[in-house]
């Protein structure tokens, strides 16, 4: 069983919801990631996910654009996000993903990414502008490294898309919470559980909700429908505002958002 599938598992037989941290590789300096996510891990993050900066990230809201600008000119590479990540899983046992764009896949080369990407230790990948249609080649060269590959559904999503994302999941499946890029938002879109139903229809793969996620409610309000949320922007958020000590505000973002329980 993967780390992934694992954890999802262990979080259910818990009765509890899966927080995934996004972090950016590289911000707010090139040699922190490691540490951070260290310190996510240690503040409650059930699973890690590590953005690879691209110069034309479409999906992304101001501020993961923001960061990843700032990654891109500390120097960041996909050879260094791979570094990077095999640093940090020697400072965890939490699943780690990548979100990247194909772009990058395809210059590195689709094998050879998927094997160092397994390699460094990671579990999975979501691809944002990659369809599941047209997924077949990465698929098969992630299946061959042991690599999950994540599909989103959004509101706006039809019925054979839904279907069609599903199909071709592993891991578990993205739910976008809102229509339009990532960012932090007061409220989640009430369309976001009707969604939810919808994929629960198609796949018995774990649900996890993202774009938005933000606030302690948030959490609660998906509590019981969905198996996870990714909070991205809001961490990211946190960080900026005291970036000589990112690690403290990785720890006290997410420990407000999630308390830790008592021992």
């Amino acid at each position: 069983m993967s780390r992934i599938a694992a954890t999802f598992a262990r979080l259910k037989a818990e009765h509890r919801l899966a927080l995934i941290a996004y972090l950016t590789v590289g911000y707010p300096r090139a040699d922190v990631t490691p540490s951070l996510v260290e310190a996510a891990a240690q503040s409650g993050a059930d699973t890690i996910e590590l953005g690879i900066p691209f110069s034309d990230p479409l999906a992304d809201g101001r501020t993961i654009q923001a960061a990843s600008q700032l990654a891109l000119k500390g120097g960041m590479t996909v050879k260094r996000a791979l570094e990077a990540a095999a640093a940090a899983r020697k400072k965890t046992n939490v699943p780690l993903l990548f979100m990247t764009y194909l772009n990058p896949i395809l210059a590195f080369g689709l094998e050879g990414f998927c094997r160092a990407a397994s390699a460094a230790g990671v579990d999975g990948l979501i691809v944002p502008d990659l369809p599941p249609t047209e997924s077949a080649e990465l698929r098969r060269a992630a299946d061959a490294s042991q690599v999950d590959l994540v599909f989103f559904v959004a509101p706006t999503s039809s019925e054979a898309g839904i279907e069609a994302a599903c199909r071709a999941a592993t891991g578990f499946v993205y739910c976008i919470a809102v229509t339009g890029v990532t960012g932090a938002r007061a409220h989640l879109d009430e369309a976001v559980l009707p969604l939810i139903a919808s994929v629960r229809r198609h796949t018995t793969l774990p649900v996890v909700v993202g774009f938005g996620i933000s606030r302690p409610e948030h959490l609660a309000a998906l509590e019981g429908k969905a198996d996870g949320v990714i909070v991205a922007s809001a961490l990211l958020d946190a960080i900026g505002k005291a970036p000589d000590d990112p690690a403290t505000q990785v720890s006290r973002f997410l420990r407000e958002l999630r308390p830790l329980p008592a021992r």
